[in-house]
């Protein structure tokens, strides 16, 4: 999905001269958490009980509508790194096989990522289209690649600076001042504001919120989210910038990232934090995140080269479209359960046996993700 590196002919110790290690220890982090890891986290939370249970027991679950915890970072941030792996991806075909190349380039793999996710929300198994998501994770995540790199291809930092802030005072304005029709006034309520009346008028297909009709991933919504897109691009443009020092860009990623964060929350004030409809504030504090989270991975995975604990991660953040949508064909918990269910976890007392499931199950997904890293199966679109 992003090709910052090739994988085949590079391991975390041993990168090629146009690897940025950090970006994929980075997206494989961040895949960690969708691929077992949050299940096996707050599994052993729970053993060990208290205040690590209460806090790792809400971080690790979406905010029911306002307000932001870590676990409503982690598809934003794979937004971002995928404007992250845009600057190096496209400049890279752009300089040498120009811009029939980077056209072929950015349609194909929208194309074939939009389609996986067709199938993956049963677009093969269901009646179409009224049982079958027409947007989701994996199609949101094509439309941003697709208009994110259209947009870095076409304009100037300026130009891209100017578009990503149009995009969220737009949003923000539309939401905040123009009454959502039906309503006679405006609304960032779930089920009662812009991005729900547009889903549930203008997309076909099952809604993944039946009871308020309309998809986290809807028609609205998927524009600001190409604002974090963006805001992985400048990322991108920082990590590639030659005028800059190690030092001076880990500075600059970590004091930017807390100046988005501080003004998301204080313009959430007005425009509400809320993941679910992608709100401008939502991309400001995610983004802010995001971008101190890169600067920490930059620090200490390229500039003090402390490598080998990035190994786990990067047998994910290698192949991260491929392990994805094996955990919707493997099940790996069931599997887990092959090994220590039955009477090994009945052995155990309740919060034991779990986190013992827990920490196979997460087992079994690395050991997956390790052997198509060994064997040099990746899968690139």
């Amino acid at each position: 999905m992003a090709d910052t590196i090739d994988p085949s002919t590079t391991t975390p110790d041993k990168p090629s001269k146009e690897r940025m290690v950090s970006i994929d220890a980075l997206r494989g982090f961040d895949m960690f958490w969708i691929t077992g890891g949050e299940g096996a986290v707050k599994a052993v939370a729970l053993l060990c009980g208290g205040w690590i249970a209460a806090v790792f027991g809400v971080q690790l679950e979406h905010a029911e509508w306002e307000g932001f915890r870590f676990y409503d970072l982690i598809f934003p941030l794979f937004v971002f790194l995928i404007g992250v792996s845009i600057t190096f991806s496209l400049s890279r075909i752009k300089d040498t096989e120009g811009p029939a190349a980077v056209y072929k380039r950015l349609f194909k793999r929208t194309a074939i990522m939009f389609l996986v996710g067709i199938i993956y929300y049963g677009g093969a198994r269901n009646h179409w289209p009224e049982d079958v998501r027409i947007l989701g994770v994996l199609q949101r995540l094509a439309l941003c690649y697709f208009f994110g790199g259209l947009a870095f291809y076409h304009l100037q930092l300026r130009g891209l600076i100017i578009l990503c802030v149009s995009i969220l005072i737009g949003y923000w304005a539309f939401l905040s001042f123009v009454p959502v029709p039906g309503l006679g006034a405006t609304s960032f309520e779930e089920g009662k504001n812009w991005a729900t009346y547009v889903d549930l008028h203008f997309l076909p297909g099952r809604l993944y919120y039946k009871d308020y009709n309309y998809d986290p991933e809807g028609i609205l919504s998927t524009i600001p989210a190409i604002a974090t897109c963006l805001l992985g691009v400048f990322a991108g443009l920082l990590l590639k910038a030659k005028s800059f020092t190690d030092k001076q860009k880990v500075l600059y990623f970590i004091a930017g990232g807390v100046a988005m964060v501080l003004f998301g929350y204080a313009w959430g004030l007005q425009f509400p934090v809320i993941k679910k409809i992608w709100t401008s504030s939502y991309v400001m504090v995610a983004g802010g995140y995001s971008w101190i989270f890169v600067g920490v991975f930059y620090l200490v995975v390229d500039v003090w080269k402390y490598r080998k604990w990035t190994t786990p991660f990067i047998w994910i953040g290698v192949n991260p479209l491929t392990i994805y949508v094996a955990h919707n064909i493997f099940d790996f918990r069931a599997l887990a359960n092959r090994f220590v269910g039955g009477d090994i976890q009945a052995m155990l007392s309740e919060d034991a046996g779990r986190a013992l499931l827990s920490l196979v199950a997460l087992g079994l997904s690395l050991l997956f993700a390790r052997f198509l890293y060994k064997n040099k199966i990746f899968i690139r679109i």
